[in-house]
């Protein structure tokens, strides 16, 4: 999106988001305005406000809305089709059910979580949560309580993973342009993740879970049944339909990282065409025919096609609610927001790894994307660390974590992932920030000091 020329000082930038914010929260909390019409709204006013020439106001706020949509619009459409799918057939409870057996009843939110990791390693968070959310509602239905119990320790995963660890598009990023060896990060990422995942999302969810009731949604209760005539699938046919666009989308992201460390090459016919199929819109819809082609056998093609009908109508809302928020946020990087908070913050004489980790915040805050933060971050304070000396390939890691860390914290009205989440979870706008904020405040900063702890001892 191009950035729009503004005459403000920093301070009025600043200010002008700190009110958007508090506008929009108002707006939906105690006027009761759908978080569309509030998103939309307080788009238009901020880009009146900051100054963007009226006839840039349109383009700027259906830029936001289009690149939001383009990355998340098909994937949750696609996903949702999985989700079904395995729900009808009986194939999300045999997981669950297999999951729960290995486990123990008493550690299903483990389970999921487990699960939630090691799926989150190639696959981005967007799609491995609308994955695993049949998976996880099954569970909650199940063995009962608040679905915040199982939904946050899966949900952190998938964030902790995106965040920290190569291949996914941040840490790749970061790492390049701070010269950080990737290899090494995979390494520390992993180290750092797992506890931060246990403290932050997983300990976290057991306690909202019990301060915070939260029912299941009830798209998924009013879903289609499982059919009781019909055998449901083996454990290892639900396998490999979760397996395959995970290995599709490895064969992307690894092929990204042989192609930056030199081990292949990128103008290769063969690498070219593994990588599109490992794109995640590719291998979702290769894994949605794949499952029509397993399921067929057991049901109609026309019960499969009205089962893939009705898994598209409940989330027409949350996409749309997910667009708007990334409308909202394209609205404030193109006033230069982000840049002016940034610029205040990047001659500060703190620590190198400190104040990586201050920026990014502050540009996840003004912002929204943590993808921008990091990489816009990483770009400031890279000349800060080509003049610091005695930095180690260690040392450069730990700054890409902590930057990553930033990058993570305080998700709030101006992320779509927000959203995403709260709306999945049928959740008000209250308990989104309750849960899912101080849940993303705490893997990024629990992230941050493993870093600050492991930069000061190595």
């Amino acid at each position: 999106m191009t950035e729009i020329t503004t005459h403000l000082g920093a301070g009025s930038l600043l200010g002008i988001a700190a009110c958007a914010v508090v506008l929009l929260l108002i707006l939906i909390m105690r006027f009761k305005v759908h978080a569309f019409l509030a998103l939309t709204l307080v788009s238009v006013v901020v880009a009146l406000v900051t100054g963007v020439p009226f006839d840039k106001i349109v383009p700027t706020i259906l830029g936001g809305f289009g690149s939001t949509l383009a990355g998340v619009a098909l994937l949750v459409g696609l996903g949702a089709m999985i989700g079904r799918l395995l729900e009808i057939s009986g194939g999300a409870k045999v997981l669950a059910d297999t999951l729960v057996g290995k486990f123990g009843s008493h550690r299903a939110p483990l389970a999921l979580g487990v699960a939630s990791l090691l799926f989150g390693f190639p696959i981005f968070f967007d799609a491995g949560l609308v994955v695993m959310l049949p998976i996880i509602f099954s569970v909650a239905k199940q063995f009962g309580g608040s679905t915040l119990k199982y939904a946050l320790p899966a949900a952190g995963a998938f964030a902790v993973m995106h965040a920290l660890l190569p291949p996914h598009p941040g840490p790749v990023a970061a790492s390049e342009l701070l010269g950080a060896n990737i290899g090494l990060l995979v390494i520390v990422g992993l180290v750092i993740a797992i506890p931060t995942w246990y403290l932050g999302a997983y300990l976290f969810g057991q306690y909202a879970g019990k301060k915070f009731e939260v029912p299941l949604p009830s798209s998924f209760l009013g879903s289609v049944e499982a059919d009781p005539n019909h055998q449901p699938p083996a454990f290892s046919t639900v396998l490999s339909i979760l397996l395959l666009p995970l290995v599709l989308i490895f064969l992307d992201t690894g092929l990204n990282t042989a192609t930056v460390l030199g081990w292949v090459s990128g103008d290769n016919t063969v690498v070219q065409l593994l990588r599109m199929l490992g794109k995640t819109p590719i291998a979702l819809l290769i894994t949605v025919f794949f499952s029509l082609a397993v399921f067929s056998g057991r049901h109609s093609r026309q019960h499969l096609e009205k089962v893939c009908d009705g898994a598209l109508g409940p989330i027409c809302g949350i996409i749309l609610v997910t667009g708007a928020g990334g409308m909202f946020g394209g609205v404030l990087r193109a006033s230069g927001i982000g840049d002016a908070l940034a610029g205040v913050l990047s001659d500060t004489g703190m620590p190198v790894i400190v104040a990586a980790f201050v920026i990014s915040t502050a540009l996840r805050v003004a912002q929204g994307s943590a993808t921008v933060a990091l990489t816009t971050t990483a770009a400031l304070i890279s000349p800060m660390v080509a003049v610091t000396p005695g930095l180690s390939q260690f040392d450069l890691c730990f700054i890409v974590v902590a930057i990553a860390g930033g990058a993570t914290v305080l998700s709030h009205v101006n992320d779509s992932g927000f959203w995403l989440v709260g709306r999945f979870l049928e959740m008000d706008e209250k308990t989104t920030l309750k849960t899912w904020t101080v849940m993303e405040t705490l893997i990024g900063t629990i992230a941050f000091l493993f870093a600050l702890v492991g930069s000061i001892i190595l």
